[in-house]
């Protein structure tokens, strides 16, 4: 029997990793490991791992939250973080990872421990499945900036992809690689080398940076 939360259809607040700003809605759903809050206009799919507070708001009324279809997933189906990735493969996508940047574009592949988001500003970036903070799916007659599909072609990743996202690191040794989205000049660089899950940086000084493979959230080639 499907276990159902207590505030199932309430409007709940949530505080998530990394974002200051407290997240409103109505819940919608929950699994094993995410959930789904429409907060009057978007459905946000939030990973569990990423939730460090989810309580009653004590303003609004879910009532009055008018929730439209889902937008891919039966809502018969167990909901779990992978089909929902699944499911959003080629769809228009909204997706928050780091700092107070969220990308927009589409999620094009989804290996065992990473995915690949294809954007107009950052073309394929390499996304740690367990950094995703949340996702938002948007209409599907709305395009990034409103470009024509002319102005932005969904391009398979020129990578070629591994199963995990070590696997994938590896591959790019040697690469001049953007690490995080470039928020600090340190993660820019050339891939030196990976060993005991250190990560080894040359940046535009030549200095060598080391950082933990936990620790990357993003990765993509300028």
């Amino acid at each position: 029997m499907k276990y159902r939360h207590p505030l199932l259809d309430r409007f709940i607040e949530l505080d998530i990793s990394g974002k200051t700003i407290t997240i409103q809605g109505k819940l919608i759903d929950m699994g094993q490991d995410i959930l789904v809050v429409h907060n009057g206009t978007q459905f946000l799919y939030i990973p569990l791992i990423h939730v460090q507070q989810l309580r009653l708001a004590k303003t609004l009324d879910a009532q009055a939250i008018t929730v439209p279809e889902l937008p891919f997933e039966p809502q018969n189906d167990p909901i779990s973080y992978r089909k929902v990735l699944m499911n959003a493969k080629g769809m228009f996508s909204e997706i928050y990872i780091t700092g107070n940047q969220s990308i927009h574009g589409y999620l094009t592949s989804v290996m065992n421990d990473f995915f690949v988001f294809y954007s107009p500003v950052y073309h394929s970036v390499i996304i740690s499945l367990q950094h995703l903070k949340f996702l938002i799916p948007y209409n599907p007659n709305v395009t990034p900036y409103t470009l024509t599909p002319e102005q932005f072609p969904l391009k398979p990743s020129p990578i070629t992809l591994a199963r995990t996202l070590d696997q994938q690191l590896r591959k790019l040794i040697g690469e001049f690689v953007i690490l995080d989205l470039g928020e600090n000049p340190n993660k820019i660089g050339v891939l030196k080398s990976i060993d005991q899950n250190i990560i080894e940086l040359s940046t535009a000084g030549g200095n060598s940076v080391y950082l933990h493979f936990d620790h990357v959230k993003t990765v993509h080639l300028p």
